[in-house]
């Protein structure tokens, strides 16, 4: 069996994507960052969602010697002219403080009217192998913003936004609703009918 790292020390989006492939008929042993310690944090440098997805696919693959699958996504709001985009993480400043991004963000767009809140959570999901070979697909999931946050599933932006078709937010979601429409499911699962024609 193939075995592919998943450049993440994020459990959660390792079983995620083990489910995705899974269900695919992708038969890879999913390994993730915890497995390899001697590959540090790679920065992500780019400018787009592919850049960094590609540099963190690259620096694993090339660290471990096996292939390697990197994401990197982000909430892009049009009345920010698509920010915070590859800085959502870190919009208020200190990586990974949701609390804080998601209050930022409610308050940067507080006098935008309901009807101009519209948003889009883009993924771009990347395999590389050591030799060097690159592929790279895109998912994303168009909805709008809403004032205050409702739900306790999902993190970051999710108890904000609600998807197209829907009255609930992702965060008031179960995991397996999310899954199905997320823009993180959409790139995984275009990726991991690459891989199963790439590493079979």
């Amino acid at each position: 069996m193939t075995r592919v790292v998943l450049a993440t020390r994020n459990t959660g989006k390792i079983v995620e994507l083990r489910r995705i492939l899974a269900d695919a008929g992708v038969p890879v042993e999913l390994l993730g960052l915890e497995d390899f310690p001697h590959i540090g944090e790679v920065a992500e440098t780019g400018l787009t969602f592919a850049e960094n997805s590609l540099l963190k696919a690259h620096a694993v693959a090339s660290g471990s010697g096996l292939p390697a699958v990197a994401d990197d996504s982000g909430l892009c709001v049009d009345a920010l002219n698509g920010m915070p985009g590859i800085f959502s993480a870190r919009w208020a400043g200190a990586h990974g403080d949701d609390k804080a991004n998601l209050d930022l963000l409610l308050a940067q767009i507080s006098d935008v009217p309901d009807g101009r809140r519209q948003a889009h959570f883009a993924c771009t999901a990347a395999l590389a192998l050591p030799s060097g070979e690159e592929h790279v697909v895109d998912g994303s999931v168009h909805g709008f913003l809403i004032r205050e946050p409702r739900g306790v599933n999902g993190f970051g932006y999710d108890p904000i936004f609600v998807p197209e078709g829907e009255t609930r937010t992702t965060a008031e979601m179960s995991s397996e609703e999310k899954d199905a429409i997320s823009h993180r499911g959409r790139a995984f699962r275009a990726l991991a009918l690459i891989m199963a024609e790439v590493l079979s």
